[in-house]
């Protein structure tokens, strides 16, 4: 469970270690660059993570970002201005402890701590942690790539979304370039089955066309437009100007924070990523674990031609902005046409080293390669 500091005592395996001379707490803002604090946090048996406001969601990026892009194993704190409401995605995220500055919660924070039955790292209480729950489902992860190997996509999904993770699964599209086929595959399984769109506040008029237009023609009911929260994007982006202050904060509150409310209740979400695309991609599995669930990829194998294939035998529309040089498409505020070379997704992020916008971020210990033919 999570543990709640409010004496602002560490737990007896941090204590041991700090009395002898074995680490050290290192204290963060919420708002600290996570690329800075390698180095700082690299002895560190505890890390605590001062939320400014409970508005504030930066503490809650800052954390995700140690766990799961410096693969940092100590003990996380969150102290500072916290509230019971935000005990599950605190958990969520990988925090193990809180500090509120509010001592007069206690009764409201243990209510809440008793909802979880997972914690991230090893605590007093034996309770399986998230990284011994990995460990075990790595064999069911081989079993249904394995499984999956000799299907094709149609396949794929009708199990998955009628057999394996029947009423908890969704599949997540960007109404992008390539995003009919996996919604027309959707819609000659289940029409009804939920669609998440992560609305960013910054998609091309364009892409917003074409969701219309694709729902409308699939005659798909699930549809759930996905929005940063209000309060978080007022405080972290006040000026419109985060994308090109930190794309990586701008990515943090438009996608992969709503994301993850939304994926409350849901055990798998489907993706249309595919090999092809290149990048961290390259080995994607069919099915694997990620920083905050299954994800479940039928397209991982399909080629440029496959794609195009579709389109024609089913006479599915085209992006209206396929034709002007877009391969992949974002926001329009990190998206070019990918002219020049350089792959599909070359016109993403155009000039920054950055590839992908964090949603998939891989699990610890969890990577499931595809089996190689």
């Amino acid at each position: 469970m999570l543990s709640n500091d409010l004496a602002s005592e560490t737990d007896r395996g941090v204590e041991a270690r700090l009395a002898s001379g074995g680490g050290v707490v290192v204290e963060l803002p919420g708002d600290a660059d996570w690329r800075a604090v390698g180095e700082q946090i690299g002895s560190a048996v505890q890390v605590d993570i001062r939320f400014a406001s409970f508005k504030d969601g930066r503490g809650f990026t800052l954390a995700t970002q140690l766990r799961t892009r410096l693969h940092y194993q100590g003990r996380l704190r969150a102290t500072g201005d916290l509230i019971p409401d935000q005990a599950r995605y605190l958990k969520r995220v990988g925090f193990d402890a809180i500090t509120p500055d509010r001592s007069d919660l206690a009764a409201d924070w243990a209510k809440a701590g008793q909802q979880f039955s997972v914690v991230y790292q090893p605590a007093n209480d034996a309770v399986a942690t998230i990284t011994d729950l990995r460990h075990r489902d790595g064999d069911e992860l081989t079993r249904l790539n394995a499984r999956y190997r000799q299907s094709d996509a149609l396949e794929i999904l009708r199990d998955a979304i009628e057999t394996t993770w029947r009423g908890r699964i969704a599949l997540l599209s960007s109404f992008g370039t390539e995003a009919a086929v996996s919604l027309h595959l959707i819609s000659r399984i289940d029409p009804a089955t939920p669609v998440f769109f992560l609305d960013t506040g910054r998609h091309f008029a364009q892409t917003e066309q074409y969701l219309r237009t694709m729902t409308e023609r699939l005659k798909l009911t699930g549809l759930r437009v996905l929005k940063p929260d209000t309060a978080e994007a007022r405080e972290e982006d006040a000026d419109g100007y985060l994308w090109q202050r930190d794309a990586d904060a701008c990515c943090a509150l438009r996608k992969v924070r709503p994301l993850a409310r939304a994926l409350e209740g849901f055990d798998a979400l489907v993706t249309g990523r595919k090999r092809f695309h290149g990048g961290a991609r390259t080995e994607l599995p069919v099915v694997e674990r990620v920083a905050d669930g299954l994800r479940v990829n039928p397209l991982a194998n399909w080629s440029a031609e496959q794609i195009q294939a579709y389109f024609q035998t089913h006479d599915l529309p085209r992006h209206p902005l396929a034709d002007m040089g877009y391969s992949s498409i974002g926001c329009w505020t990190c998206t070019a046409p990918a002219y020049g070379g350089g792959g599909l997704r070359a016109g993403r992020w155009p000039g920054q080293d950055k590839t992908e916008c964090g949603i998939h971020a891989p699990a610890q210990g969890a990577a499931v390669r595809p089996e190689r033919e």
